[in-house]
Protein backbone atom coordinates (compact mmCIF):
# COMPACT_ATOMS: atom_id res chain seq x y z
CA UNK A 1 0.00 0.00 0.00
CA UNK A 2 1.40 3.40 -1.03
CA UNK A 3 2.24 5.79 1.76
CA UNK A 4 -0.02 8.84 1.91
CA UNK A 5 1.87 12.01 1.06
CA UNK A 6 1.88 14.61 3.86
CA UNK A 7 -0.15 17.75 3.29
CA UNK A 8 1.52 21.12 2.91
CA UNK A 9 0.76 23.10 6.07
CA UNK A 10 0.26 26.80 5.30
CA UNK A 11 -0.49 28.05 8.82
CA UNK A 12 -0.61 26.47 12.26
CA UNK A 13 -0.99 27.63 15.84
CA UNK A 14 -2.72 26.12 18.88
CA UNK A 15 -6.16 27.09 17.55
CA UNK A 16 -6.13 26.81 13.74
CA UNK A 17 -4.39 24.93 10.96
CA UNK A 18 -4.57 25.51 7.20
CA UNK A 19 -3.34 23.23 4.43
CA UNK A 20 -2.89 23.44 0.69
CA UNK A 21 -5.50 20.93 -0.47
CA UNK A 22 -4.42 18.95 -3.56
CA UNK A 23 -6.77 18.89 -6.54
CA UNK A 24 -8.74 15.64 -6.66
CA UNK A 25 -8.65 14.92 -2.93
CA UNK A 26 -11.87 14.67 -0.91
CA UNK A 27 -12.05 16.80 2.23
CA UNK A 28 -13.66 14.01 4.26
CA UNK A 29 -15.01 10.50 3.88
CA UNK A 30 -18.15 10.35 1.78
CA UNK A 31 -20.56 7.65 0.69
CA UNK A 32 -20.46 9.33 -2.74
CA UNK A 33 -17.13 7.61 -3.35
CA UNK A 34 -16.95 4.47 -1.24
CA UNK A 35 -13.72 3.33 -2.89
CA UNK A 36 -11.70 6.44 -2.02
CA UNK A 37 -9.06 5.89 0.66
CA UNK A 38 -7.38 9.30 1.04
CA UNK A 39 -9.08 12.27 2.66
CA UNK A 40 -7.74 15.63 3.80
CA UNK A 41 -9.22 15.40 7.30
CA UNK A 42 -7.88 11.92 8.05
CA UNK A 43 -4.49 12.62 6.46
CA UNK A 44 -4.09 15.83 8.45
CA UNK A 45 -5.28 14.19 11.67
CA UNK A 46 -2.68 11.44 11.28
CA UNK A 47 -0.02 13.95 10.26
CA UNK A 48 -0.34 16.19 13.34
CA UNK A 49 -1.72 13.47 15.64
CA UNK A 50 -4.62 15.67 16.65
CA UNK A 51 -8.31 15.85 15.80
CA UNK A 52 -9.28 18.63 13.38
CA UNK A 53 -12.65 20.31 12.92
CA UNK A 54 -13.76 21.36 9.41
CA UNK A 55 -14.78 25.00 8.95
CA UNK A 56 -15.49 25.27 5.23
CA UNK A 57 -15.11 23.05 2.19
CA UNK A 58 -13.55 22.94 -1.24
CA UNK A 59 -14.94 20.83 -4.06
CA UNK A 60 -12.94 17.69 -4.70
CA UNK A 61 -11.37 18.97 -7.97
CA UNK A 62 -10.44 22.37 -6.47
CA UNK A 63 -7.05 22.98 -4.89
CA UNK A 64 -5.85 25.56 -2.38
CA UNK A 65 -6.35 26.99 1.09
CA UNK A 66 -8.41 24.78 3.38
CA UNK A 67 -8.82 25.84 7.01
CA UNK A 68 -9.52 23.67 10.07
CA UNK A 69 -9.94 24.44 13.75
CA UNK A 70 -8.31 22.44 16.53
CA UNK A 71 -11.34 22.66 18.82
CA UNK A 72 -15.10 22.75 18.34
CA UNK A 73 -15.31 26.13 20.11
CA UNK A 74 -12.87 27.78 17.71
CA UNK A 75 -14.58 26.09 14.76
CA UNK A 76 -17.90 27.65 15.80
CA UNK A 77 -16.34 31.11 16.03
CA UNK A 78 -14.75 30.92 12.58
CA UNK A 79 -17.90 29.41 11.05
CA UNK A 80 -19.74 32.48 12.36
CA UNK A 81 -17.34 34.68 10.36
CA UNK A 82 -18.03 32.66 7.21
CA UNK A 83 -21.78 32.82 7.75
CA UNK A 84 -21.65 36.59 8.25
CA UNK A 85 -19.47 37.18 5.17
CA UNK A 86 -16.48 38.43 7.17
CA UNK A 87 -14.01 36.08 5.45
CA UNK A 88 -12.34 37.04 2.15
CA UNK A 89 -11.72 34.28 -0.38
CA UNK A 90 -9.79 34.77 -3.62
CA UNK A 91 -9.39 32.14 -6.32
CA UNK A 92 -7.40 31.81 -9.52
CA UNK A 93 -9.05 30.19 -12.54
CA UNK A 94 -8.41 29.54 -16.21
CA UNK A 95 -11.56 30.01 -18.26
CA UNK A 96 -12.62 29.55 -21.87
CA UNK A 97 -12.47 32.60 -24.13
CA UNK A 98 -11.38 36.18 -23.58
CA UNK A 99 -12.82 37.44 -20.30
CA UNK A 100 -11.52 40.98 -19.92
CA UNK A 101 -11.86 43.75 -17.37
CA UNK A 102 -13.62 43.22 -14.07
CA UNK A 103 -17.26 42.94 -13.10
CA UNK A 104 -19.73 41.41 -10.67
CA UNK A 105 -21.86 38.36 -11.39
CA UNK A 106 -25.11 38.76 -9.44
CA UNK A 107 -27.05 35.68 -10.41
CA UNK A 108 -29.20 33.69 -7.95
CA UNK A 109 -28.62 29.94 -7.90
CA UNK A 110 -31.05 27.17 -7.12
CA UNK A 111 -29.75 24.74 -4.47
CA UNK A 112 -27.90 21.79 -5.98
CA UNK A 113 -29.53 18.67 -4.55
CA UNK A 114 -28.02 15.22 -4.33
CA UNK A 115 -30.27 12.38 -5.45
CA UNK A 116 -29.70 10.39 -2.26
CA UNK A 117 -28.52 12.77 0.48
CA UNK A 118 -31.20 15.35 -0.40
CA UNK A 119 -33.98 13.00 -1.49
CA UNK A 120 -36.42 14.45 1.07
CA UNK A 121 -35.62 18.07 0.20
CA UNK A 122 -38.08 20.11 -1.84
CA UNK A 123 -36.71 20.10 -5.41
CA UNK A 124 -38.60 23.32 -6.16
CA UNK A 125 -36.71 25.49 -3.69
CA UNK A 126 -36.36 29.07 -4.90
CA UNK A 127 -33.02 30.36 -6.14
CA UNK A 128 -30.77 31.89 -3.48
CA UNK A 129 -28.79 35.12 -3.88
CA UNK A 130 -25.29 34.45 -5.23
CA UNK A 131 -22.64 37.09 -5.95
CA UNK A 132 -19.13 36.68 -7.38
CA UNK A 133 -16.60 39.19 -8.66
CA UNK A 134 -14.08 38.53 -11.40
CA UNK A 135 -10.94 40.35 -12.48
CA UNK A 136 -9.08 39.49 -15.67
CA UNK A 137 -5.34 38.99 -15.18
CA UNK A 138 -4.21 37.86 -18.65
CA UNK A 139 -5.43 36.35 -21.93
CA UNK A 140 -3.79 34.04 -24.46
CA UNK A 141 -4.54 32.42 -27.80
CA UNK A 142 -2.90 29.06 -28.44
CA UNK A 143 -2.72 26.67 -31.44
CA UNK A 144 -5.15 24.21 -29.88
CA UNK A 145 -7.72 23.01 -32.40
CA UNK A 146 -11.25 22.71 -31.01
CA UNK A 147 -14.00 21.82 -33.45
CA UNK A 148 -13.83 24.07 -36.54
CA UNK A 149 -11.42 26.50 -34.86
CA UNK A 150 -7.65 26.18 -35.29
CA UNK A 151 -6.87 28.10 -32.10
CA UNK A 152 -8.32 28.42 -28.63
CA UNK A 153 -8.53 31.45 -26.35
CA UNK A 154 -8.18 31.39 -22.59
CA UNK A 155 -8.21 33.87 -19.72
CA UNK A 156 -6.53 33.80 -16.34
CA UNK A 157 -8.86 35.42 -13.83
CA UNK A 158 -9.13 36.15 -10.13
CA UNK A 159 -12.50 35.21 -8.64
CA UNK A 160 -13.96 36.48 -5.37
CA UNK A 161 -17.18 34.88 -4.12
CA UNK A 162 -19.29 36.94 -1.73
CA UNK A 163 -21.76 34.16 -1.00
CA UNK A 164 -21.19 30.46 -0.50
CA UNK A 165 -23.55 28.53 -2.75
CA UNK A 166 -22.64 25.03 -3.88
CA UNK A 167 -20.38 25.12 -6.97
CA UNK A 168 -20.99 28.88 -7.08
CA UNK A 169 -17.91 29.96 -9.04
CA UNK A 170 -18.20 27.10 -11.50
CA UNK A 171 -21.90 27.81 -12.12
CA UNK A 172 -21.40 31.58 -12.36
CA UNK A 173 -18.64 31.25 -14.94
CA UNK A 174 -20.82 28.92 -16.97
CA UNK A 175 -23.62 31.50 -16.72
CA UNK A 176 -21.47 34.19 -18.40
CA UNK A 177 -20.30 31.69 -21.08
CA UNK A 178 -16.73 31.46 -19.80
CA UNK A 179 -16.71 28.05 -18.08
CA UNK A 180 -13.67 27.02 -16.07
CA UNK A 181 -11.32 24.73 -17.96
CA UNK A 182 -11.39 21.16 -16.70
CA UNK A 183 -14.89 21.45 -15.25
CA UNK A 184 -16.54 18.16 -16.21
CA UNK A 185 -19.90 19.15 -14.75
CA UNK A 186 -20.42 22.73 -15.97
CA UNK A 187 -17.68 23.19 -18.54
CA UNK A 188 -17.09 22.76 -22.26
CA UNK A 189 -16.21 19.09 -22.73
CA UNK A 190 -14.57 19.65 -26.13
CA UNK A 191 -12.40 22.44 -24.74
CA UNK A 192 -11.55 20.34 -21.70
CA UNK A 193 -10.43 17.41 -23.83
CA UNK A 194 -8.33 19.55 -26.17
CA UNK A 195 -6.69 21.41 -23.27
CA UNK A 196 -5.93 18.18 -21.43
CA UNK A 197 -4.37 16.57 -24.52
CA UNK A 198 -2.29 19.62 -25.44
CA UNK A 199 -0.86 20.22 -21.95
CA UNK A 200 -1.11 16.69 -20.49
CA UNK A 201 -3.06 18.25 -17.64
CA UNK A 202 -6.31 16.78 -16.45
CA UNK A 203 -7.66 18.84 -13.56
CA UNK A 204 -10.14 21.60 -12.80
CA UNK A 205 -8.28 24.88 -13.27
CA UNK A 206 -9.60 26.44 -10.08
CA UNK A 207 -7.39 27.22 -7.07
CA UNK A 208 -8.22 28.83 -3.73
CA UNK A 209 -5.22 31.16 -3.48
CA UNK A 210 -5.90 33.50 -0.54
CA UNK A 211 -8.02 33.34 2.61
CA UNK A 212 -8.32 36.37 4.89
CA UNK A 213 -10.04 36.36 8.25
CA UNK A 214 -9.88 37.65 11.82
CA UNK A 215 -8.15 35.24 14.18
CA UNK A 216 -10.91 34.17 16.60
CA UNK A 217 -8.61 34.26 19.65
CA UNK A 218 -5.85 36.83 19.03
CA UNK A 219 -8.15 39.12 16.96
CA UNK A 220 -5.33 39.70 14.50
CA UNK A 221 -5.91 39.70 10.75
CA UNK A 222 -4.74 36.50 9.08
CA UNK A 223 -3.86 36.16 5.41
CA UNK A 224 -3.20 32.58 4.31
CA UNK A 225 -1.70 32.02 0.86
CA UNK A 226 -1.54 28.73 -1.07
CA UNK A 227 0.95 28.30 -3.91
CA UNK A 228 -0.04 26.60 -7.17
CA UNK A 229 0.77 22.99 -7.96
CA UNK A 230 3.17 22.29 -10.82
CA UNK A 231 0.43 21.82 -13.42
CA UNK A 232 -1.44 25.04 -12.63
CA UNK A 233 1.87 26.93 -12.32
CA UNK A 234 2.88 25.65 -15.77
CA UNK A 235 -0.23 27.27 -17.27
CA UNK A 236 0.14 30.49 -15.28
CA UNK A 237 3.72 30.84 -16.53
CA UNK A 238 2.48 30.55 -20.13
CA UNK A 239 0.12 33.46 -19.50
CA UNK A 240 2.97 35.47 -17.96
CA UNK A 241 5.26 34.71 -20.91
CA UNK A 242 2.67 36.10 -23.31
CA UNK A 243 2.50 39.43 -21.48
Amino acid sequence: MDKVQPLEILYQDEFLIAVNKPAGMLVHRSWLDKHETEFVMQTLRDQIEQYVFPIHRLDRPTSGVLLFALSSEVAAQVCWQFENKLVEKHYLAVVRGYLTGSDRIDYPLKPKLDKIADKFTDPNKTAQPAISDYQSLATIELPIAVGRYATARYSLVRLTPHTGRKHQLRRHLKHIFHPIIGDTQYGDLHQNRAFAEYFSINRLMLHSEILRLLHPVTQQRLEIFASLDKNFLKIKNIFCAKE
